[in-house]
């Protein structure tokens, strides 16, 4: 359940940075909006975590926590708002993913 919980803090930091990077490009109570949904999830998103490492390692936690955030946070960058795609941004995302996934095989 933990994981589950984490997985889920994670996508909630996706969440917080792109509301973010909306609020940006917007203006007036449409900003407003996204700033709200941007500290929104960015509350829920500590409190999973927070409910995680009641659980799991804290320092796996906040690594995965973060590799889930900083990988969906370059995918929405590269699909949502037109960034860049290249072979080295692709590798070190794979890298980054291999190295979650190697947390999460190496935590009991």
């Amino acid at each position: 359940m933990a994981w589950l919980l984490l997985v889920l803090a994670g996508f909630c930091e996706v969440g917080f940075t792109t509301c973010l990077g909306k609020a940006k490009e917007a203006s007036g109570n449409q900003a407003l909006a996204w700033m709200l949904g941007f500290f929104l999830t960015l509350s829920l998103s500590m409190y999973l975590l927070y409910k995680a490492t009641q659980t799991l390692p804290l320092g796996t936690a906040y690594a995965v926590w973060t590799g889930i955030g900083a990988v969906g946070t370059v995918l929405v960058g590269i699909f949502i708002f037109k960034e860049p795609l290249s072979f080295w941004r692709l590798f070190f995302i794979a890298t980054l993913i291999g190295s979650i996934i190697g947390l999460k095989a190496v935590t009991t």
